[in-house]
């Protein structure tokens, strides 16, 4: 068997993977991409059906950095970035027996059912209230304090819900929700960082940062699929098996096997993408006792359905999501409205949802049987979305994540801390993907994007 020698190979045909093998191909660089499944995207993928298209993985994301836009722009016009509606403005929190729209300013705080009186009083004292000592402090802990309970109840319960599929009481908010944890710290006041925030200059590359919500032309397959033709298919191997990187006369030697074949390539610079839990198979030549840290990593599994009606009427839904606190014990996370927020989801009279189940307290939802999760759903589509009792569903397509969402709580200082030490005790070997860095669309762009500078310009 030949060994094959190249400047870059990346474990992981993700998001992040590929965007980090995009720009470096684009500096000149060799790169491979090695990958187990027999597609590229990781989470990512578009399917369409009955007149509807959907995804199983991410079903947006958010332009809350400047490299995102800028990906796209790179990418055009293969992939178009398209930007949400207006409507995906609005989100709808469940409390007691219908939604309310969460809201968006001030005023509606002060009327919104939501929240209790003597919490939107605190509102008006919360730029006056000290600032967190606890380093930990969990994102629960840190809005019961600021806010009070209800805000923590009806406002970021309910996020947390939809963004980690977690628990507010677990998740330390330094590690889980940084920028939140830097409005208290850095000003002392969410409402004082925010003030600040609106003016402070911007450089045009600031302002690519829309936070608006994203998808691609296409949908999200087809930015993946934009990446691998433009990294070129051909340095792209799929289906691979027994993956592993050991390192040998001052570079590394990934070996893997693909249907016919078994394939050996020397490099200088390895990066891996892939879940924590991949890495001792990956890595047998880092010990247990390193890895244990990184390894330990918690994701918690979630069952997305994908749901079309062919015509809603006389209901519409001209929203982003409707959200479901825990505290309100439904069987569903939330439900997205992606048909909604953008154009061609479904048939023009009909509607699209996404339907969120499981998460980190509610895992055993995620071992029903598919009969037990249609029942589930048509449940709430009645209950929740205000359908008659005789109306079921057009469409209903399940996927199952059992390790979907790693999730960031007070155990990510030491797994970023052994990822440096890992790092470090072996240059060229970087270790990359969602179990630091933020799990958003966005952060993955960012990271792929920040991975192509840290590999060396020049090999020596």
């Amino acid at each position: 068997m030949d060994t094959i020698q190249t400047d870059v190979v990346i474990i992981g045909a993700g998001l992040t993977g590929l965007t980090a093998a995009f720009h470096l191909s684009r500096q000149g660089k060799n790169v491979f991409l090695v990958e187990c499944n027999d597609r590229t995207g990781g989470q990512i993928r578009t399917f369409r059906e009955e007149g509807f298209t959907f995804e199983s993985g991410p079903n947006t994301g958010a332009v809350s950095y400047p490299e995102v836009a800028e990906l796209f722009n790179l990418l055009a016009p293969a992939c178009q970035l398209e930007t949400a509606h207006e409507e995906a403005k609005r989100r709808l929190i469940w409390k007691g027996n219908r939604f309310h729209a969460l809201p968006s300013g001030p005023v509606g705080g002060l009327f919104t059912p939501l929240f209790s009186f003597t919490d939107k009083f605190r509102i008006l004292t919360e730029p006056y209230r000290a600032k967190g000592t606890n380093p930990n402090e969990t994102v629960g802990e840190l809005v019961k304090r600021r806010l009070g309970k209800s805000y923590l109840d009806y406002a970021v319960d309910p996020f947390i819900s939809g963004v980690y599929a977690g628990d507010p009481m677990t998740l330390v908010t330094r590690y889980a929700l940084p920028k939140l944890y830097n409005l208290e710290q850095q000003h002392g006041s969410f409402i004082r960082e925010g003030i600040a925030k609106a003016k402070e200059p911007k450089t045009e590359r600031d302002k690519l940062a829309t936070k608006k919500v994203f998808s691609a032309s296409g949908r999200l397959s087809s930015l993946t699929d934009a990446l691998a033709a433009a990294i070129g298919r051909e340095k792209i191997f799929l289906s691979a098996s027994h993956t592993t990187i050991r390192p040998e006369n001052n570079r590394w030697l990934v070996t893997f096997r693909i249907p016919g074949k078994e394939i050996m390539v020397s490099v200088p610079q390895v990066i891996t993408t892939t879940g924590a839990y991949a890495l001792p198979e990956l890595l047998p030549f880092v010990h247990k006792n390193e890895l244990d840290a990184i390894t330990h990593l918690e994701y918690v599994p979630i069952v997305q359905a994908s749901v079309g009606v062919r015509n809603t009427e006389p209901l519409r839904f001209n929203a982003f999501s409707e959200l479901v606190p825990s505290c309100e014990k439904r069987d569903v996370l939330g439900i997205l409205f992606p048909s909604a927020c953008f154009n061609k989801q479904a048939p023009e009279e009909g509607a699209l949802f996404s339907f969120f189940i499981g998460g980190k307290r509610r895992r055993e939802l995620t071992e029903a049987t598919d009969e037990q999760l249609h029942a589930l759903i048509v449940r709430e589509f009645r209950a929740m979305l205000k359908f008659p009792g005789n109306r079921v569903p057009d469409m209903i397509r399940l996927f199952r994540h059992p390790r979907a969402i790693p999730q960031y709580d007070i155990h990510s200082g030491a797994r970023f801390a052994a990822i440096e030490k890992i790092q470090k005790k072996y240059p060229g070997l970087i270790l990359a993907g969602n179990m630091k860095g933020g799990i958003g669309m966005a952060d993955r762009i960012r990271q792929g994007t920040a991975l192509a500078e840290i590999v060396p310009k020049k090999h020596k």
